[in-house]
């Protein structure tokens, strides 16, 4: 098969998505608290099925999942994608032990994951990340048990039940159970292979209301992207706080802090040190999918935009047949269609193991989100003032549309990837 073609049952599983997405996601995602994670949603993504294919399906199925049901509720392919990022690290790198406790319940949508990786400030340069893992190959006299009230690294690594509510905590609130506000714990070294996280994550999604975090953290101080390592972190060690942030567009999104939060080597994902690889393998996989969010969003600008044209009366006609207005809705189209294509191509590449993968990836990211800003902008234009009002579809698209364009490495990292990995080429022939 190739990028630029798909299957007719593809193409159906597309439509039943996009279906679904409409009669059965989009009134549970109308329910949900605006900033806070909506764990009916997730639910009912598992009940689909939908979240177990997240692990069983490639990169090409990945984006036409999250097409679809961004054209349709982006409230539900968000829900969806920030599963499969937070989740991805423990599939792809993590031990049985770890897969075994994580992703049977992430599958089933009871268990909320997230990836933190981002800080105050280390956004786009992600290997200058400061938030310090610190071991101690010393032993005290005080057990680390009785220092930070009562876990240990024999203890659950989930701790907090499945279903367990969330509903009532306040985002101030430690998410291992103690209040933000309260003194500091005095951490006990913990001797070798055992580490204290010590720092701050920002605009991390799905925090601070998730069950467990990967996150990754600077093991070896100066060394750049060779000194990170990447570790699970279930939401109830103590020290581990956060707070919700209020964003543009009401997603839950917050930081975290992380006072002495006690780790081990069971929680490392991959090698210590070479978190760096668990970060770029997971955004080489979700940066095309990332492209399939705003090309669904486009379409549905675009649909839109078709439909307003072709029944608004104005100039003695339709709008549609104004010039400048179709000519418009053309390069619509045109710049979907294309993005579309790149996404295709970039995700056909991954799942053939293509070693070109970062640069197609960052390529398809690029253009497919700065697309999508352009078509629903475009879109918002030729509605005029009704588009603005609160509840349109285009007003909801285009506080949506804006962010892509920064998570997962900015428009201007990707032309620095792209860049980069063409230079690389020319000085190996």
């Amino acid at each position: 098969m190739t990028a630029f073609s798909l299957e007719p049952a593809q193409l159906a599983w597309c439509a039943e998505l996009r279906t679904l997405a409409a009669e059965r996601l989009h009134p549970l995602a109308d329910k949900g608290e605006p900033g806070h994670v909506n764990r009916a949603l997730v639910a009912e993504l598992g009940s689909l099925g939908l979240l177990g294919r997240l692990f069983t399906s490639g990169a090409l199925d990945l984006c036409l999942m999250r097409e679809s049901l961004a054209y349709a509720c982006t409230e539900a392919e968000t829900a969806l994608a920030l599963q499969g990022l937070g989740a991805h690290p423990v599939h792809a790198y993590g031990t049985e032990a770890q897969r075994a406790r994580w992703l049977p319940r992430v599958t089933a949508g009871t268990a909320i994951a997230a990836f933190a990786l981002s800080e105050p400030g280390a956004g786009s340069d992600a290997a200058a990340l400061d938030l310090r893992a610190e071991a101690d190959d010393s032993r005290s006299g005080r057990s680390s048990e009785m220092s930070l009230g009562g876990w240990s690294p024999d203890a659950s690594l989930g701790g907090r039940s499945s279903d367990a509510s969330l509903g009532g905590r306040s985002p101030d609130t430690s998410l291992g159970g103690r209040s933000s506000d309260t003194p500091a714990f005095t951490a006990a070294p913990d001797g070798p292979a055992r580490w204290r996280l010590t720092g701050e994550k920002c605009w991390i999604s799905n925090a601070p209301e998730a069950d467990f975090y990967t996150v990754f953290a600077r093991t070896t101080p100066g060394a750049g992207a060779r000194g990170v390592t990447a570790f699970l972190v279930p939401a109830d060690r103590p020290g581990l706080t956060g707070r919700g942030l209020d964003m543009l567009s009401p997603h839950p999104i917050g930081a975290l802090d992380f006072d002495a939060v006690p780790v081990t080597a069971g929680d490392v994902l991959g090698e210590v040190d070479r978190g760096f690889r668990v970060a770029m393998g997971t955004l080489n996989l979700f940066r095309p999918s990332v492209g399939a969010f705003a090309v669904g969003m486009a379409q549905a600008a675009l649909d839109a935009t078709l439909t307003h044209t072709a029944g608004r009366d104005a100039f003695g006609g339709k709008l549609r047949d104004l010039q400048a207005v179709s000519h418009q809705v053309a390069e619509m189209a045109l710049r979907t269609e294309a993005a579309r294509l790149m996404v295709h191509a970039a995700a056909s590449a991954y799942d053939a193991d293509d070693p070109d993968v970062p640069r197609r990836s960052a390529m398809a990211k690029l253009l497919a989100t700065e697309t999508a800003q352009y078509v629903v902008d475009t879109a918002v234009q030729l509605h005029g003032a009704r588009a603005l009002q609160r509840g349109h579809l285009l007003e909801h698209l285009y506080r949506e549309v804006r962010a892509p364009r920064i998570y997962e490495g900015a428009s201007e990292v990707q032309r620095g990837i792209i860049a980069k990995e063409l230079y690389a080429r020319q000085e190996a022939r």
